[in-house]
């Protein structure tokens, strides 16, 4: 699937400014868990899914923490993921929510790790909803 107008559908933001609780480390767990998503996403392809590094999500008693966006799609935060083995179930969950309508994804259609350690699902400014439902 193309980029509409040249921008991604999907953006994973990691942070990468929360530190491993052992003194020494250099790579914070983001910087992890971000090497990773490249590394998967060189192998299989992203399609219109953009990664970045970003300094602070205000999470930091939650870490290691990534967010998912998208243009006029809900934005989901999650929490207390495990750097090594967070980037394919991220990917994926990226590919199903560029592919549902508004981002909106039901709790069971997440892969499993992101099941657990949602922080926030935030609805996009643009949905008008006037009961606030979500659109499925």
């Amino acid at each position: 699937m193309p980029f509409a107008s040249g921008r991604p559908q999907a953006v994973i933001s990691v942070c990468t400014s929360c530190r491993s609780a052992v003194d020494g480390d250099t790579a914070s767990p983001g910087d992890v868990l971000l090497a990773a998503l490249r590394a998967a996403a060189a192998a299989d392809g992203t399609g219109p899914i953009a990664i970045r590094p970003v300094q602070c999500l205000s999470v930091c008693k939650r870490p290691c923490t990534a967010a998912l966006s998208g243009p006029d799609r809900y934005t989901y935060v999650f929490g207390d993921l495990d750097p090594a083995a967070a980037a394919a179930p991220l990917l994926e969950c990226a590919r199903l929510f560029v592919e549902a309508e508004h981002g909106y994804l039901l709790w069971r259609e997440r892969p499993e790790p992101l099941r657990r350690g949602i922080l926030a699902r935030i609805p996009p400014a643009g949905l008008d909803s006037a009961d606030g439902r979500h659109p499925r």
